[in-house]
């Protein structure tokens, strides 16, 4: 760190490249960070399932919610807001800004909760996300069949929409003035709300079964992406009365230009047996900057797209990579920025772990796991959940556009990732910072400097008692 600093004051190393070096550093060295809770107001006691017997802890525990937390969203302007979603059909709104030293632990309280009513949410809640151009306003879907939109501030309801069926997902374009909502249901059409006329608008045939994923272009305000139970990812100019423009295809490795599907004139032509994954897709992100699309389906396998040629990079994760449920999975990338270009990070919640992974070769930088793998609550509760991962969110502030946020953290914390787990809590991971290594190095030395000195006076009393005696020689 010294001689990157000398490096930086020399110039040797410009402002740009010295901040990439910072934040890429401090995002391979994310940690689980216990000391912050959240406690929701219920109260319940953690039990542990052993291979043998179920045995009741003493400790108690906070839980965000006691049946299960499903669905986070973090808004992108200030880091400071976090919606919570349960399997108990009720929201809770977080101030992240509680914390005020985020080297204490801290405890947070919702500052308000949205209960479970027949003019709320009556089922879990499936998704959530922010108004894409303001804090105030945040949207979510439920196995009710419905989308709502509600006001951050007062908590309170401001449109419903009723779908008809069970809503998965929803997405909103990070950058387009149409503020259209794209839902993803059991329907296997693409169903676009209109948050201005308040009506259905638009329906967005093509795929042969459910829709588990839906994802806005940050550079194009008129182009999806959808996923579905078919295995197959399409993409979307809701412009167009055709509506679709291309479908992925696994097995292109080329691009639509060199394997013949796109003419000169610039019309696709696409392949009806075309299929981005061999199961169900239920994980679809674009990179900040629009250059990749990003898949994930129930064969285990994650797949990164060229977004401009429509051609599967061949990126290999591995055989680590767990995804079987039948929701939406949330993943994202590191922010534009806050990596070297071609360095881009993948967060992706594998089951009970987050893996951090390098988007472009697909290996393991590190391994998030949290501590008590398998917990679920008494009391309320009666359902075992195990602990497994079903959203995570990002922490940044600064976003606008496209971005998600390129400062690390808020006013309060250089970088956090919260994740929703089924055992009813909501945890927190962290980078480990400069000062933190330095204390555990100053301790383990002067644990060291103190386990010499007892060595040295030992020493020195055997050579003072030998020294101080007599000896006579005969």
């Amino acid at each position: 760190m010294n001689q990157l600093l000398f490096e930086r004051s020399t110039g040797n190393v410009g402002p740009n490249i010295f901040a990439r070096l910072q934040t890429t550093q401090l995002l391979n060295s994310f940690r689980p960070a216990p000391e912050f809770r959240f406690d929701g107001g219920e109260r319940g006691s953690a039990v542990r399932d052993g291979d043998s017997a179920v045995a009741k802890d003493t400790t108690s525990t906070l839980w965000a919610h006691q049946s299960g937390v499903n669905a986070l969203a973090l808004e992108r302007f200030d880091g400071r807001i976090l919606i919570s979603g349960g399997l108990d059909a009720s929201m809770r709104i977080w101030d992240l800004e509680q914390c005020g030293n985020p080297s204490k632990a801290h405890t947070f309280t919702p500052i308000a909760t949205i209960p479970r009513s027949d003019k709320t949410h009556k089922f879990g809640i499936t998704h959530l996300s922010f108004y894409p151009f303001d804090s105030a306003a945040f949207l979510s879907t439920s196995y009710d069949h419905t989308l709502k939109v509600w006001a951050t501030e007062s908590a309170s309801l401001s449109a419903s929409f009723n779908l008809g069926s069970k809503v998965y997902t929803h997405a909103v374009s990070p950058i387009a003035s149409h503020l259209l909502v794209s839902c993803g249901t059991q329907h296997p059409a693409v169903r676009l709300v209109d948050l201005r006329s308040g009506s259905n608008v638009q329906s967005l045939a093509g795929h042969t079964g459910a829709i588990l994923a839906t994802s806005w272009s940050p550079r194009h305000e008129h182009v999806l992406a959808s996923g579905s139970v078919d295995g197959t990812v399409r993409i979307w100019d809701i412009r167009r009365s055709g509506g679709v423009i291309g479908m992925l295809d696994q097995e292109d490795s080329l691009g639509l230009y060199y394997n013949g599907l796109l003419d000169p004139s610039g019309k696709v032509r696409v392949r009806a047996s075309a299929k981005a994954h061999s199961a169900p897709v239920n994980g679809l992100t674009w990179t900040d900057d629009g250059a990749y699309i990003i898949s994930a389906g129930h064969d285990r396998r994650i797949r990164v797209w060229d977004a401009a040629l429509g051609k599967n990079t061949l990126a290999s994760f591995g055989p680590s990579i767990r995804n079987s449920q039948l929701a939406s999975v949330t993943m994202f990338t590191s922010p534009v920025g806050l990596t070297h270009p071609g360095k881009e990070l993948l967060f992706w919640p594998n089951e009970t772990e987050i893996l951090v992974l390098d988007l472009h070769d697909g290996h393991v930088v590190t391994k998030l796991r949290p501590p008590m793998a398998n917990l679920r609550s008494i009391g309320g509760a009666q359902r075992t959940n195990k602990n497994r991962i079903a959203s995570i969110v990002w922490r940044g502030s600064g976003g606008g556009g496209s971005s998600m946020g390129v400062g690390m953290g808020g006013s309060n914390m250089a970088g956090a990732i919260f994740s929703a787990h089924l055992d009813g809590r909501i945890r927190a991971w962290t980078p480990r910072l400069e000062g933190d290594d330095n204390e555990d190095e100053d301790e383990s030395l002067d644990e060291a400097n103190e386990e010499k000195a007892k060595k040295r006076k030992a020493l020195d009393d055997v050579f003072k008692g030998l020294m101080g005696k007599k000896i006579t020689f005969t």
